[in-house]
């Protein structure tokens, strides 16, 4: 084999290592989840207790 010849192979073998490994990295990426949602809703309010509805006249 020429020297031509042996460069182009050893050529494409890289280039298929570097391609294999971007597929990989690829698909890894997709694989992972996203991070979970945070919740930005205020908690909810506190249930008042009978004598604060009794001294505040109001009904919650």
């Amino acid at each position: 084999m020429s020297h031509a010849v042996l460069e182009l192979l050893l050529m494409s073998i890289k280039l298929t290592r570097i391609l294999a490994v971007g597929v990989t990295l690829a698909i890894a990426a997709c694989a992972t989840t996203p991070p979970p949602v945070v919740d930005t809703n205020p908690p909810p309010r506190k249930a008042y207790d009978a004598k604060t509805q009794l001294e505040s006249g109001r009904r919650y």
